[in-house]
């Protein structure tokens, strides 16, 4: 495959883990909002000790405002770190004692042995796309390259430097 037709492609799988992702973890960010507004910080708890409304606030921002960055292509790979470190608190400290997986948090909460259905994996599902996301960036399609430029000599080739200096 030439190395044009990969980038588009590439990108166009970055595009839709950007906007798949990104979107879902929007819809939690979005139940956290509300939360805020309805005085509920409460509910969410206070995993890292810093006190229940700072933690909804970070944990919003982080799943709400930087998954919308995300979705759109703006600033990407830092966008993308404050969900991995919301999810890995989720997944290791909020979480810690649960099971890996929601089947066994399941077969759990239908045993009788667990009074709820909470597991690992939900977290996890959502960190693993972001931290790939902080390590590869948006690619061709989101407004990171936009911003970044077409070269004039080769206009479909989106942020790659041209080698000569003005």
């Amino acid at each position: 495959m030439r190395a044009w037709m990969q980038d588009r492609t590439t990108s166009l799988g970055l595009l839709a883990l950007r906007v798949g992702i990104g979107g879902y973890l929007a819809t939690h960010g979005w139940g956290k909002l509300q939360m805020l507004l309805d005085g509920q910080a409460e509910l969410l708890g206070d995993p890292i000790g810093i006190g229940n409304l700072p933690s909804l606030v970070l944990v919003m921002l982080a799943e709400l405002a930087c998954s919308i960055l995300v979705v759109v292509g703006l600033g990407t790979r830092l966008a993308a770190i404050p969900p991995v470190i919301a999810m890995a608190v989720a997944a290791f400290v909020a979480h810690a004692h649960d099971p890996w997986s929601s089947e066994t948090a399941a077969k759990a909460f239908f045993a009788g042995t667990s009074k709820v259905w909470f597991s690992k994996e939900p977290a996890l599902t959502y960190l693993i796309p972001f931290l790939a996301l902080a390590f590869t960036g948006a690619g061709r399609y989101s407004l990171d390259a936009f911003i970044g430029g077409r070269t004039r000599e080769h206009p479909d080739r989106v942020g790659l430097p041209t080698g000569r200096s003005k």
